[in-house]
């Protein structure tokens, strides 16, 4: 039976609006029953006497009424969210080719190089590059890059692999899972060091989602660095949390020496929290 509630018909051509399938009616005998529910639980009054009278006399047409206007608010609302989905994946795709640019080298006319020895340089863009961060837009204005043929910027502090993984991001707003796991803190720095403000939050999120008692140390160490907060706040915590693990790891000892102000700063952390816990003596 068409059902004036959830047919897929336009609204003039549905049926009369008391023209509904069992599941709707199910569900608005459910909603009814919520409220009466709902109101039973209120203390006895007058304006609880006048509800309950008018729910009793008209009270299922008007709340038909309105859980009319709701679905069919909500369809609209739903046909939206579909339509705004569908309109985000074509800018996406659309974004997407200037990915493509980077990886078939198409037009690119700027040199970035690890500062490994031997290692390759990469072909990149000079309006992405400095449209992505302003350290880059700075260096590609100074004297030394405006002439052409101009020499490779170099990158000392990544490596090869490190360098394609900073401008497969600066291209495509995205990395893969694997290559994320693997140059995550080299990223991050490298966001820190060259003001890519995305970056340094996308490299924040997963550290935040993925960090356990093997790389906490690195998060703080990381974030300490980086001169992120709120990380480094995130970072003492599951440190503290999980003390005798990592205290007793096979990497806690380097990092003590690598680290000696933030061990002092675990210590205290660790102290506190201790002492915040420590139930009150007699």
């Amino acid at each position: 039976m068409d059902c004036s509630i959830c047919s897929s018909l336009p609204v003039i051509l549905r049926p009369p609006r008391n023209t509904i399938c069992g599941s709707c009616y199910d569900g608005a005998k459910c909603l009814i029953n919520l409220i009466n529910k709902l109101q039973s639980d209120k203390p006895a009054n007058k304006a609880k006497n006048n509800w309950n009278s008018k729910i009793n006399n008209n009270g299922f047409l008007r709340l038909f009424d309105l859980l009319l206007q709701t679905l069919m608010n909500a369809s609209k609302w739903i046909i939206d969210l579909k339509n705004r989905e569908e309109e985000l994946e074509e800018k996406i795709v659309y974004l997407g080719e200037f990915s493509a640019a980077f990886r078939h080298r198409i037009h690119t006319d700027i040199e970035l190089k690890s500062g490994f020895a031997a290692s390759p340089s990469v072909s990149a863009h000079r309006a992405l590059l400095a449209t992505r961060s302003e350290i880059f837009k700075n260096l590609l204005e100074s004297d030394g890059c405006k002439a052409a043929p101009m020499e490779a910027i170099t990158l000392p502090e990544l490596s090869h692999e490190e360098v394609e993984s900073l401008l497969e991001f600066l291209y495509g707003g995205d990395l893969a899972e694997e290559k994320l796991e693997k140059h995550v803190y080299s990223l991050a720095l490298a966001a820190d060091k060259y003001d890519i403000p995305y970056l340094q939050k996308f490299c924040k999120r997963y550290m935040l989602r993925s960090m356990n008692c093997d790389n906490a140390l690195d998060v703080l160490e990381i974030a300490e660095v980086c001169s992120c907060r709120a990380l480094k706040e995130n970072a003492l915590d599951f440190i503290v949390r999980n003390m005798d693990e990592i205290v007793f790891s096979s990497g806690f000892e380097a990092f003590a020496l690598k680290n000696p102000h933030l061990s002092v700063q675990v210590t205290r952390a660790s102290l506190m929290d201790a002492k915040k816990n420590r139930p009150n003596s007699a």
